[in-house]
């Protein structure tokens, strides 16, 4: 399944509801890099993971299980980093550890430009990565079910995505693990789910010069 499929999975998984998926299987030393990979990113997006405790209570790694390991169609095109110095969202794109260009999270979801009266969220989210080659490349997608709130290079090659997916049971913390070399995607979800969460509260206190309040 491409990215094609993904976005069915992330748009159409109310299915997923608590207990509902069964944890995928990968082998050992696999399992032991991608657990230490979101060990790692919950470590250092320690602001996300604490937003998120104050929702649902206390969990750490262990508590992420893998439902999803896939291949994901990058649908790669020429364009070059729309935002710019000046940009409010400038501050919070994501540069590659080695000068690589840049992981955009926030600029789909966000609209933030001169000219609005008052900025506001977009049903969508995007992953994209503006090459310092000047291709972009989308990596993931989702729809108004959820939300991609924060993101993090493991390494030159890896990259992390912390969100939530919105199902029957309520707000569910996810992290997607992205191998840019091989274009694999690890999708994991937390076993807690809140019941109620104010979709734009986290990027509120990520974003300080948006108030989407």
């Amino acid at each position: 399944m491409a990215l094609t499929g993904f976005f069915y999975s992330c748009e159409s998984s109310d299915s997923e509801s608590e207990g509902a998926v069964s944890e995928v299987k990968v082998d050992e030393e696999e399992s032991r890099k991608l657990r230490s990979f979101l060990e790692f990113g919950l470590g250092e997006k320690s602001d996300w993971k604490s937003h998120w405790i104050d929702q649902i209570g206390n969990f750490e790694g262990m508590d992420f299980s893998l439902i999803q390991t896939d291949s994901i169609d990058p649908m790669e095109m020429p364009e070059k980093n729309p935002i710019l110095p000046g940009d409010p969202l400038f501050p919070y794109q994501i540069p590659h550890p080695d000068g690589n260009g840049t992981m955009d999270i926030y600029s789909y979801k966000v609209e933030a430009q001169e000219g609005l009266d008052s900025p506001f969220l977009n049903p969508d989210s995007e992953v994209i990565w503006y090459r310092e080659d000047g291709m972009k490349e989308r990596l993931l997608f989702m729809g108004p079910s959820g939300m991609f709130e924060e993101g993090l290079w493991l390494n030159n090659t890896t990259f992390v995505v912390f969100g939530y997916f919105q199902e029957e049971a309520g707000f569910r913390p996810m992290a997607w693990i992205i191998d840019l070399d091989t274009h694999q995607l690890h999708r994991y979800q937390l076993n807690k789910v809140a019941s109620e969460y104010a979709p734009e509260s986290y990027i509120n206190n990520k974003i300080k010069k948006v108030d989407l309040s």
